[in-house]
Parts: structure tokens; C-alpha cells; sequence
């Protein structure tokens, strides 16, 4: 009995309510096809497609998960709509509401999420190291842009047991080119950055770093230029400054033992000693050999190749390999003439600093002979594993203490010469 009654007043309601299909209203339909386009650091367009021609649209956005309620509103009439002042390299969701009439509004569509780009690179020596936007976020967070390409070396030069954080930006669209085992050919405008600092306590990295300074070399008109940013005490920025400087630097080891040392900060004509080629200024580091490696599985060099950043090289393979100095996989002499490489060639090469000064020719690929450690033993002893004596102790600048494990090695190796 009680089912009838309900079926009666259903249908009474029914009759009196829908006497006639015309009487029938349409849902308005949601925005369909949301993309975004002309994206860039600070603006982007958002479009979608609408089954009406006269309905108009509230737009409500705001960074990755906001509440609806509590974004910016936009209303529009369009089917499109520009988006400005956003924040660089931000997530941003957005909600599309149709209005067919004030009493005929849609549902609002499912959320649609772009991402701003990151701000270009400035390839210049500003001021303030945050002028180049080489970093996104908090600068002293030390995460490189996307623009660039983080590599790290196979072996690497002893800096007084620095950290360093390396990356390369090329000018968007431009590549650097494949030009034998060493340096590759790089565009104008091409900046290498390395950041040098020490984790505060290696027992506990949550405790953050003290980053001492970044070191950057651009490419300008052909010739490569240095200078160097030293960071603030509270770490917040770093400042162009081309003189020399000391900084007191106190870490904790994985040990747990403390350790304290003056760390300098070289001159920019100090720099110059070491990236020098023939009186020219270049760098030192990125040689293709010395990226040969894998880096979280992945080879540094196929990396290049497949970020289309590396023209002229389509198998690594075709590139030799640095050994990595503490890698005892390698025999004591590979590694050892690695060290020299990586810490001493720059100078002792030919068109290097001390190309006139001493017979040393430490590059990897010389031959024990053409090298002449061996000739120069008894000078490499005394000038690396003495106590460290400025103007005495090799290498000549870049450190204030001794490398123990790198003598070490040095010292192994030259005692199987006779």
C-alpha cells in the first residue's frame, strides 16, 4: 500500500512539472580540451572548447593544491584566457566552470595542472649571484635549473675536501660539439658553474651546508671569461668579487671527528693561473674523457647525446676514459697518472703555467718518458708530501692542506720507479 502512494505522487509531481518536453532544460556542459600554450616563466594561455556560443566562464586557479574557494577568480567570456604575474617554475591547477544561465551553471571540470618555465639564464657577470637565475627556489637550496646539465667528474681535483656541485648551460637550442677526448667545442654564451661547500655534519646532512662560493665561466665572443660569487654568512646570496679571501670553515666528519681549516677563495688572476692555455683563458674539467662514466646508471656522455646537447658523437664508446683515481679496479699506475692529471696537467701541459718553468708533463695520455716523472721523483716527493708550505707545496694554489690519500697514492706509485 505504501509503495502505491509514493508511485502516485511521483507521478502527480511529474505531471505538473514536465507537462511538455519543450518545457526541458539542457545541462550546461563543462569546458572540454583544456590545454595551456605560450607558457613562460611568469604568464601562460589557457584554452579549452565549449559546446556553447553565448555561455560565459569562471576560471579559478592558484599553486598545486589549492581548495576551490580560495584561488583567483577570472570570468571571461572567451574561450581562452592569458594568465600573468604567475611565479617561475611553479605548478599551477586549474578549475573551468560554464555558465549557461544564473540558474543553468556546470559542474566545475576536473582539475588541469601546467607548470611555468624556469627564468632564462642571464650569461652575464651580474652583480648577485640570483641575478643569473642559475638556481630555482630558495638559491641556497642549490638546485640548478632545468636548463642546465649537472655532471660530475671520474676523477676529481682535491679543493681541501670541498664539495662541488657542477653544471653546464648551454644557450637554449645550441649544442656543444664533439671535438676529440678533451674539451668539446662550446657556443657562445655558454656558462659552467661550480658551486664549492661542506656539509655541516656528514653524520647528519640534515644539518645543511656552508657554501663557500661559485665559480662560473662564460663564453663571450669566443673567449671564455671567469668570476667568482662569494656567499653571505647567512647564505642567502653570493657576490661577485674578484679578490682573494679567507673563510673559516668547521665541519663535522663521517667520523664524527671535527675539523677546521681557512679555506681561500682564489683571485680571479689566480684563476688564471690554472685555466690558462697559451695566455688563454679556458676550462678545466668538462673534458669528454673525463665525463666517460656512468652516473645513476646512466653514461654521462649518452646523456649529452640524448638531451641533443652534444653534436658530432653518437657512441661513447669512441671516447676514452679518465680512470678515477681511488678505483683499485685500476692498476697503481693508471691511477696515479690520473691523479697527476686531473690535479697537476693543467699546469704541467704545454701552453700551461708552468710550461716554461718545469719539464713535467703530466697529461694522462704522455708517456711515462715524455712525462718525466720519473726524472722529477725526487722533486715530486719533497713538494707534495712536505707539510704544506705556501709557495713550496704542489699543488701551487687551491689548497691549504695536504691530500692525504692523494700522496699517498703519489708516494706508492713513484716508489715502484726507479
Amino acid at each position: 500500500m505504501l509503495k502505491k502512494i509514493c508511485l502516485l505522487i511521483f507521478t502527480l509531481t511529474f505531471l505538473f512539472n514536465c507537462t511538455s518536453d519543450d518545457d526541458l532544460i539542457a545541462a550546461c556542459d563543462q569546458g572540454i580540451n583544456v590545454s595551456s600554450s605560450s607558457v613562460t616563466d611568469n604568464s601562460a594561455i589557457l584554452s579549452w572548447d565549449s559546446e556553447s556560443t553565448t555561455a560565459l566562464y569562471t576560471l579559478e586557479y592558484g599553486i598545486t593544491g589549492f581548495s576551490l574557494g580560495s584561488g583567483t577568480l577570472i570570468s571571461t567570456s572567451d574561450t581562452s584566457i592569458d594568465l600573468i604575474s604567475l611565479n617561475p617554475n611553479t605548478i599551477y591547477d586549474m578549475y573551468l566552470q560554464t555558465i549557461c544561465s544564473v540558474s543553468n551553471i556546470s559542474m566545475y571540470t576536473n582539475v588541469y595542472s601546467f607548470t611555468t618555465n624556469s627564468p632564462a639564464v642571464v650569461p652575464e657577470f651580474k652583480t648577485t649571484l640570483s641575478e643569473l637565475n642559475l638556481f630555482v627556489g630558495n638559491i641556497e637550496n642549490l638546485e640548478p635549473t632545468p636548463q642546465s646539465f649537472k655532471y660530475t667528474l671520474n676523477s676529481t681535483l682535491f679543493s681541501d675536501y670541498a664539495y662541488k656541485l657542477r653544471f653546464i648551460v648551454l644557450p637554449d637550442g645550441e649544442k656543444m660539439t664533439y671535438n676529440g677526448d678533451g674539451l668539446p667545442l662550446f657556443p657562445n654564451n655558454s656558462l659552467i658553474a661550480k658551486t664549492f661547500y661542506y656539509n655541516n655534519n656528514e653524520t647528519d646532512l640534515s644539518l645543511g651546508k656552508h657554501i663557500i662560493e661559485t665559480r662560473i665561466l662564460i663564453k663571450i665572443d669566443g673567449l671564455w671569461q671567469t668570476g667568482d660569487y662569494k656567499w653571505n654568512a647567512a647564505q642567502t646570496e653570493a657576490f661577485l668579487n674578484p679578490d682573494s679571501s679567507i673563510v673559516p670553515v668547521t665541519w663535522i666528519d663521517a667520523d664524527g671527528e671535527t675539523n677546521s681549516i681557512n679555506y681561500q677563495i682564489p683571485s680571479d688572476n689566480q684563476c688564471f693561473t690554472c685555466h690558462r692555455s697559451d695566455d688563454v683563458k679556458r676550462p678545466i674539467g668538462p673534458r669528454l674523457r673525463t665525463l666517460n662514466f656512468n652516473v645513476d646508471g646512466v653514461n654521462q656522455l649518452q646523456s649529452l647525446i640524448d638531451s641533443e646537447l652534444l653534436d658530432g658523437l653518437t657512441n661513447p664508446s669512441e671516447v676514452t676514459v679518465l680512470p678515477k683515481w681511488d678505483d683499485t679496479n685500476y692498476s697503481l699506475e693508471e691511477r696515479a697518472r690520473a691523479y697527476f692529471d686531473i690535479n697537476c696537467a693543467h699546469c704541467h701541459t704545454d701552453g700551461g703555467y708552468c710550461e716554461t718553468q718545469s719539464i713535467l708533463r703530466l697529461d694522462y695520455e704522455n708517456s711515462l718518458t715524455d712525462s718525466n716523472i720519473q726524472n722529477r721523483k725526487n722533486s715530486i716527493i719533497l713538494r707534495v708530501s712536505s707539510d704544506f708550505q705556501p709557495g713550496l707545496t704542489m699543488p701551487w694554489i687551491g689548497t691549504t692542506i695536504l691530500h692525504d690519500e692523494g700522496v699517498a697514492l703519489i708516494l706508492e706509485y713513484l716508489d715502484t720507479l726507479e
